[in-house]
Formats: C-alpha cells, sequence, structure tokens
C-alpha cells in the first residue's frame, strides 16, 4: 500500500529541520520498535550528515524482544549510531537518555548540570546554565505518535508537549530545557510525501501511525493477519483460543469474527468490525509482543525497491522517446 499523508505543518517543519540543523550538536530520532526500519525518515540520514545520533526505539515493551536486540546491532553498524530500547513504563530507563547524550559529546556541557526541569538562562550566543558551559543542542524527531511527547515530557520532569493516541498532535516545533545542560528543539511528527515501500506503508498503518480515516480497516488488518499467521502462530491460539489455525488471513478474521460476536443479520461477519478488534489488540499489545519487520526483511525490500525503482526510470524514458518520436 502506498501511503501519501502528508498534512501541512509536516512539510513547513521539514524545510524548518533543514534551517535548523547547523545549530544542532546531535539529532535523536525516535523509532517504534516493532517498525524500526518503516518508521525511520529517509530524509533524516541524507539531512544529519556526520553529526552524531541516536535512535531511540520507543515502545519496546510491545515488540518481540529478540528481534529489538538485533535492531539495535544492525542500526549501530552506521558510524556515529548509538540506540536505546525504551518504553514509557520504565521513567527511570529514559533519562539514560541525558547520559548517553554527554558520553556522545564529552566536550560540550561540561561535568556541570542541573535537574531536570531547571530554568537555564539563554543570553545571547545560546549558552545556557553556568559561566563557560555549553549546552548540547539536540533536535528530537519521529513520525506521528511514536511516542515522542510522553518522552520529553519524562525527561523534562514535567508536563510541555501534548499526548495523545491520536497521530500528529504536536503541531509547532518547541525548544525544551530539560536540565543537564540539554537543550531539545522539538519538531512535529513528520512522515515523508510518499512511503516508497508498500510494506512500510502497512506497517505504519498497523501500528496506528498514520490516521484511521486515511486507511482501509480491512485491508490493513488483512496484511496484520497474514503476518500473524506466518510469524506468531501461538500468540494468536493463545488470545483467541483457537485449537487449529485457520489457512488464510480471511478466515482467521472470520473465526475472531464469531468468537467476538462480530455478526451481521444472516451470520455474516462483519469486516470492518472484527478487523477494528484485531488491530486495536495488536497496537495495545495484547496479543502478545509482536515485532513486524527484521533486519533481513528490510534488507531483501531495499533490494527489491532498487528493481522498482529501475523499471520505473525504464518506463520513463521509453515514455519520453515515444514523445519525441510523435513531436
Amino acid at each position: 500500500m502506498l501511503i501519501q499523508w502528508y498534512p501541512g505543518h509536516m512539510h513547513k517543519a521539514s524545510k524548518e529541520v533543514k534551517e535548523i540543523l547547523p545549530q544542532v550538536d546531535l539529532v535523536i530520532e525516535i523509532l517504534d520498535a516493532r517498525i524500526p526500519f518503516s518508521s525511520q525518515n529517509p530524509m533524516l540520514a541524507d539531512l544529519r550528515g556526520d553529526k552524531p545520533c541516536i535512535k531511540i526505539l520507543s515502545k519496546s515493551d510491545l515488540a518481540d524482544p529478540n528481534i529489538t536486540l538485533q535492531w539495535q546491532n544492525y542500526l549501530e553498524q552506521e558510524q556515529g549510531v548509538k540506540t536505546l530500547a525504551l518504553t514509557t513504563e520504565q521513567p527511570e530507563k529514559m533519562r539514560q537518555l541525558t547520559e548517553l547524550c554527554h558520553k556522545m559529546l564529552p566536550t560540550k556541557a561540561g561535568s556541570d548540570t542541573n535537574p531536570p526541569g531547571a530554568d537555564l538562562h539563554l543570553p545571547e550566543g545560546g549558552r545556557a546554565g553556568r559561566p563557560g558551559i555549553k549546552p548540547i543542542h539536540t533536535l528530537i524527531m519521529g513520525i506521528p505518535n511514536v511516542g515522542k511527547s510522553t518522552l520529553i515530557n519524562i525527561l523534562a520532569g514535567r508536563m510541555i508537549a501534548k499526548t495523545g493516541n491520536e497521530p500528529a498532535i504536536t503541531k509547532t516545533q518547541q525548544r525544551i530545557d530539560i536540565g543537564n545542560g540539554i537543550i531539545l528543539l522539538d519538531t512535529p511528527g513528520m512522515l515523508w510525501p510518499n512511503v516508497e515501500n508498500k510494506n512500510s506503508g502497512y506497517r505504519l498503518a498497523t501500528t496506528g501511525a498514520i490516521k484511521d480515516t486515511a486507511i482501509s480497516h480491512d485491508q490493513i488488518a488483512f496484511f496484520a493477519a497474514e503476518y500473524l499467521l506466518q510469524h506468531y502462530p501461538d500468540l494468536l491460539r493463545a488470545r483467541f483460543q483457537l485449537e487449529q489455525l485457520p489457512e488464510s488471513e480471511q478466515q482467521l478474521l472470520e473465526v475472531i469474527g464469531k468468537k467476538r460476536g462480530c455478526l451481521r443479520s444472516g451470520g455474516r461477519i462483519e469486516m470492518d468490525k472484527v478487523s477494528k478488534i484485531l488491530l486495536a489488540e495488536l497496537r495495545a499489545g495484547t496479543i502478545g509482543r509482536i515485532s513486524l519487520e527484521t533486519p533481513m526483511m528490510m534488507e531483501k525490500e531495499l533490494a527489491e525497491l532498487v528493481i522498482i525503482r529501475e523499471q520505473k526510470e525504464a518506463k520513463k524514458k521509453m515514455r519520453k522517446e515515444k514523445w519525441k518520436k510523435s513531436g
């Protein structure tokens, strides 16, 4: 499924990011631990250049822990990249982020620290805190509904960013002092203009990164059901009390629909209703800890994407040649 969902404030935010990056010491990108590849913004890799980057695998309590570890090892192969697997259920662990910021930039902020939420003075020149202390300016980014605002509030020790399950809550850029010599530059959650990999589009929709009004529940639930049958059959059996697993995603949704009373007159299954149930339980972690992609899957899909791009380019070239001949 190709996703093209790019509200106006996201376009504005992408321009602001380009403008502000020269002032940034460190980039923090929040990824969904269930879909680390699909939830990363391909624009960021090009924009940040050689600036150090911390990739936070958020919602790691919902993801398969073995696959999360695979992703951390994979992502840290890139120069200047470190990872943290975090969950909002462990706020004390979230504060490891400030320690990692200082480790990655030991010449910044010195050994002097301010408590979370402390009021740093910002005179001309952008220096915060006591004289001689240079703060670490970090740009924090993430797709909608990935837990960025919750993380900011925990780090700051007070309510600063709006939170919610609805994607695209943050609408404007914010400058936030979280103490310990660290200034966060927050941006709205940004998707990119066109999610090229169709599987990434499905995964983003499955985890709730894209507003439900922009998708077909049936279509996404079929994708999720097929994946769960293949990769997490035991979790399906346990959650929906199935003695025998159905052979297809259609049959799985029908069985769940019967068990949950999603019936129309004549005993037909109300597919939209059962689709919403499956997606809601997957997103909440009720079915179990599930990851929707692995590094090996990503490598395969990227190779396929290269072929698709080459085919599109070849067709485009042919159309141009025909147009020239006909002209």
